[in-house]
């Protein structure tokens, strides 16, 4: 048995369950895992064992539970071997912290309109209000980040690090919304789809059966 347990949401739609999954899973760190379907008796039952916000993901550990997406990555970083990590190089952390912050706490409306929904066919969205300038910060964001590490990848400043992994679940709305990019960005998101750890969970997702309504995208916009 390991002594983590990682308990997520539907891997359909928790973005934010995505990322902790993805950084333990990148690091090849053994984790139990236990998954509670958002909005069900099941997850209302069940998450306040794991969560003091009743909020997925949440790590459990033997020191006890450690709960937000950003906390539980950078507690495995902080006790766990990883390669998946910080950069070494103090300006490619700075540019990764910033852009971490910033995908955390901002993209409220990418967030809003285009909920991650991993087993939907792909289709080109309309850009809904607010959408379009984010995209454009998005894509701008991205293109300073390939261009400061002056890395053909396959992450944003060359390896594979924190700051990809907390952008996955952008990734995979690109996907899903035909999000207008530039080449660049395109191709980044392409390889990022073909990790390993990325297919895992795209299969995982596609075989849920169950459907959260209000996070449908028809559901969210009145389509």
């Amino acid at each position: 048995m390991s002594s983590l347990t990682l308990v997520i949401g539907n891997k359909n739609y928790s973005s934010w369950s995505l990322r902790a999954w993805l950084y333990l899973t990148m690091n090849d760190i053994p984790f139990d895992e236990v998954r509670l379907p958002l909005g069900t008796t099941e997850y209302q039952n069940e998450i306040s064992r794991y969560s003091p916000t009743r909020c997925v993901p949440a790590l459990v550990t033997s020191e006890g539970a450690v709960w937000d997406s950003l906390a539980i990555i950078e507690y495995v970083n902080r006790h766990f071997p990883t390669s998946v990590n910080w950069p070494e190089n103090q300006k490619l952390e700075g540019l990764a912290l910033s852009a971490v912050m910033e995908m955390h706490s901002g993209f409220t409306a990418i967030r809003t309109h285009y909920p991650m929904n991993c087993r939907l066919a792909p289709f080109k969205a309309p850009l809904l209000e607010g959408a379009e300038r984010e995209i454009a910060r998005l894509d701008q964001l991205w293109t300073d980040l390939m261009d400061a590490s002056d890395s053909e990848g396959p992450g944003l400043l060359g390896r594979l690090s924190i700051v990809d992994v907390v952008f996955a679940p952008v990734v995979f709305r690109c996907k899903t919304y035909g999000l207008p990019l530039t080449d660049r960005s395109q191709a980044y998101v392409d390889e990022m789809l073909s990790q390993p750890a990325m297919l895992a969970w795209a299969e995982a997702s596609a075989i849920e059966e169950e459907t959260l309504e209000a996070n449908e995208f028809h559901q969210i916009n009145g389509n």
